[in-house]
């Protein structure tokens, strides 16, 4: 099973940096969660959400966060339409489920017409 979080959307904020007071390192990324086994490939609901600043390599905490950084995040928080979360069915599930059907078809054939 394979548990990954794929970026939705990323966005330039024009606030200082925290760390090194650079203006438009600052990156907001938004992911969402993407599940696959063998049987079935899925996007959750599961978001988690990241600033980091591209100047100084630095992930950047809520606890450093300014007053302009926390509301620039709330309203792209708001802004923010993630994906659907859907499942979609791989050929080895429903292979599986054709032969599992195929064989209650067939025993229940045999018990309802055992002299044929």
């Amino acid at each position: 099973m394979s548990e990954r979080f794929i970026t939705v959307k990323e966005v330039v904020l024009n606030n200082n940096c925290p760390e090194c007071y650079s203006k438009g390192g600052l990156r907001l990324t938004f992911k969402q969660q993407f599940i696959e086994t063998k049987f079935y490939k899925s996007i959750t609901n599961n978001i988690k959400n990241s600033i980091a600043c591209k100047t100084c390599n630095t992930t950047i905490y809520p606890v450093q966060w300014t007053d302009d950084i926390e509301r620039v995040f709330e309203y792209q928080q708001k802004a923010f339409v993630p994906k659907k979360a859907s499942t979609y069915l791989k050929k080895a599930t429903w292979v599986v489920i054709v032969f599992v059907v195929a064989v209650i078809i067939a025993i229940l054939f045999f018990i309802l017409y055992p002299k044929l």
